[in-house]
């Protein structure tokens, strides 16, 4: 594996640990409290720090995923480098696209 995607995949999964570990406490916490997704949405609409997260979150999953991706398609398929690399950056770029428009319908007013 390139040394520079091995340090890239390891970087988003350091990244992601504490993203995780926040959202999980915040699901834990909606759900023993009893939030309806009303009360989630009024909490989150306009809010620039969540924004932030999960922007940081949907960026770091995209990079990781289409690393592992790309990997995946090399090791068990017949594509080779180049043409892995093709599609898992597309692949990837279509998860932050989607990610990042979630982000915006739960943020933005």
């Amino acid at each position: 594996m390139n040394v520079r995607l091995y340090v890239w995949q390891r970087a988003t999964a350091a990244v992601m640990v504490p993203l995780i570990a926040v959202h999980l406490a915040v699901i834990f916490y909606a759900t023993r409290n009893g939030l309806t997704a009303v009360d989630i949405l009024g909490r989150t609409r306009g809010s620039i720090a969540w924004g932030l997260f999960y922007s940081a979150f949907v960026v770091a999953a995209s990079i990781h995923a289409s690393i592992g991706v790309r990997t995946i398609l090399i090791e068990w398929s017949p594509l080779r480098a180049g043409n892995a690399g093709i599609f898992a950056t597309l692949f990837g770029s279509l998860l932050l696209a989607l990610g990042l428009l979630a982000v915006a319908a739960v943020v933005l007013p």
